[in-house]
């Protein structure tokens, strides 16, 4: 069997902090193993070992923290977007138009 049989590819977003200790982690295996250990490995690893402790407090609470993260952020850009709407929806003539020829395109 291969190991990679069936594959997707996945975009994954990451802080900084995260990235950097996963790179800490793949240097320490590369130097206990003595083989050449990727951020991908252990990406994949952590993944696969995360998935096996499912019932986990840890792992719940901050896949909720993250859940909640993300609603916080889209409501913040859903109001962004509604409070630009209402401003672009008030009476008079559209912003940036003079009655002045002269004001317009720098002449």
């Amino acid at each position: 069997m291969l190991m990679f049989e069936n594959k997707t590819r996945v975009l994954l977003i990451l802080p900084q902090e995260v990235l950097d200790g996963a790179r800490v982690l793949a240097g320490r295996a590369t130097t206990l193993l003595k083989l050449p250990v990727s951020l991908q490995i252990v990406l994949r690893a952590l993944i696969e070992e995360g998935l096996k402790r499912d019932g986990d407090r840890a792992i719940s609470a901050n896949v909720e923290a993250q859940a909640e993260a993300v609603r916080r952020i889209r409501s913040l850009v859903h109001r962004g977007r509604d409070e630009g709407t209402r401003r672009n929806l008030r009476s008079g003539r559209p912003r940036g138009l003079s009655s002045n020829p002269s004001r317009r395109r720098g002449r």
